[in-house]
């Protein structure tokens, strides 16, 4: 037990000496430790206060240099702008001078001119006085020597220059008459076109006799049908063979007569198979309408005309004036305006373009208001045509025109319709009735088309049915009775017919 109490003794006293001890060391060593860091922070101190000298004195070295480098920038302006101030100097003083100059001899010259008028004041005197001598010696004034002097000149040679002047009237109006007989003449020799006037019937040759009563239809549907379409009238007589097509647009009775060819070859004639007969040749002629006005210009060499211009211009070919074909008289009117601005010297392509067009207007005066002339203007200004060929279209119809291309458009369009043969008056006057007629019953609301048939005796009237009925179609009827008789000058009587047509159509799939 002893032992054992000893030994512990000794343990304790053994670990309490190894705590003091071990306190002991790590004290010296945290002391070692400190005095350590306390010597690296104060190097670093140090160190880092070197760096701050250094880089001072890196920066006030820097400052020194930026400092006398920009007193040597200033140093150099300021001699760039003393030198600057000297030349303004120099050029102020030599300008002043310049100024002195010029007021010197601004004064030499005002000097001069004094002296010059004043030598002019002594001519002029002098002049004066020798006037006056002459007039006391002759006895006269100055313009009562002038006024005998010219009255002995013209009792002299008055009947001489008379003679002269005569003479020169003479051979100068001569000589242009017989310059304009011969370009006039040399212009309608050179160009020598068809003159052919157009009728108001077209014939259409049957097969046989029977086709008539196929055409006629059951209680006559298919030819009420035709003439509805086309707005033609069809005159079926006893002449065997041929049927009558009668109408005053030609562009009417040529649909009719493609129309009427086509079936009589097919041989269905019946209503349906009509109406889809008559849109396929209106889309042909559309095409046909095209062609017509690309073959016009390209026969008389106008280039560069828009596609859609050269389909109005091929409208003129189912167009008449005073019997004539307007295409073939544009054409003609095309040909001497070349010839005779050629023969001129004048602008030939000008010359021959407002020739082929100056009718245009025509192929649309049924459709827009106003004069051919206004319309035809326009629609060539529309299609960015210049301003000199524009006017051509109002030239020809003016006494005076302003160009010279007008002038010359003017006469072949008057040398185009007075040949021989070319054109009817009483043809023309009799479709202006027809078109008066159907414009007339065209004018009042709720009508969807009229046509003039029976040469001008009967006005058929096609209302439209969603919008007129029965009694408001009667009463349509007799207001255009009335103005007829108000407003339109005919021989006998006129029968207006109003149709008010239902029409539905449905599709079985």
């Amino acid at each position: 037990m002893e032992d054992t109490f000893v030994l512990m003794i000794g343990i304790s006293v053994a670990a309490i000496i190894g705590l003091i001890a071990g306190y002991l060391v790590r004290k010296y060593w945290f002391k070692v430790s400190l005095d350590s860091a306390e010597r690296k922070a104060e190097k670093i101190i140090a160190d880092a206060k070197n760096k701050e000298k250094e880089i001072l004195l890196a920066a006030k070295d820097k400052a020194i240099k930026i400092i006398d480098e920009a007193k040597k920038e200033e140093q150099e302006r300021r001699k760039e702008l003393k030198h600057i101030q000297e030349r303004l100097e120099k050029r102020e003083s030599m300008f002043d001078k310049k100024i002195l100059e010029l007021e010197d001899l601004k004064q030499k010259i005002a000097q001069k001119e004094k002296k010059l008028q004043e030598e002019v004041d002594k001519v002029k005197e002098i002049k004066e006085e020798q006037l006056k001598k002459l007039e006391k010696v002759a006895g006269l004034s100055q313009e009562e020597a002038q006024k005998i002097l010219l009255d002995n000149i013209e009792r002299r040679y008055k009947d001489v220059l008379y003679e002269r002047e005569k003479k020169l009237e003479k051979m100068t109006e001569d000589e242009l008459e017989t310059k304009a007989k011969n370009l006039l003449s040399l212009a309608i020799q050179r160009y020598a076109g068809s003159h052919a006037t157009e009728t108001t019937t077209t014939t259409v040759h049957l097969p046989n006799d029977e086709m008539k009563g196929r055409i006629i239809g059951k209680e006559g549907r298919n030819i009420k049908t035709i003439e509805q379409l086309t707005g033609v009238e069809i005159v079926i007589d006893d002449t065997p063979g041929v049927i009558l097509i009668s109408g005053f647009s030609p562009i009417r009775r040529h649909l009719a007569k493609k129309v009427l060819d086509r079936l009589i070859a097919d041989g269905r004639i019946h209503p349906a198979r009509i109406e889809e007969t008559v849109e396929q040749v209106k889309k042909e002629m559309a095409i046909d309408i095209k062609k017509a006005g690309e073959e016009a210009a390209y026969e008389v060499g106008v280039a560069g005309l828009d596609p859609k211009l050269l389909q109005i211009l091929g409208r003129l070919k189912y167009r008449t004036s005073y019997g004539q074909n307007v295409l073939r008289h544009s054409m003609e009117v095309a040909f001497l305006s070349g010839i005779i601005a050629e023969e001129l010297g004048a602008n030939v392509a000008v010359a021959k373009k407002g020739g082929l067009l100056h009718d245009i207007g025509k192929a649309v005066d049924h459709e827009v208001q106003g004069a051919h002339t206004e319309i035809g203007y326009d629609i060539m200004k529309k299609f960015g045509l210049p301003e000199e060929v524009a006017y051509i279209a109002i030239a020809h119809h003016e006494d005076y025109p302003k160009t010279l291309e007008g002038v010359i458009v003017k006469v072949a369009d008057a040398i185009s319709g007075a040949r021989p043969g070319a054109r009817k008056d009483t043809f023309e006057n009799f479709i202006q009735r027809l078109e008066e007629l159907e414009n007339l019953a065209s004018s009042f609301e709720g009508v969807e088309k009229a046509y003039a048939i029976q040469a001008g005796r009967e006005i058929r009237v096609f209302v439209k049915p969603e919008e007129v009925d029965d009694y408001e179609m009667k009463k349509i009827a007799r207001q255009i009775a009335d103005r007829i008789e108000e407003e339109l000058k005919y021989p006998g009587e006129i029968k207006v017919t109003a149709i008010r047509e239902n029409r539905v159509v449905e599709y079985a799939r």
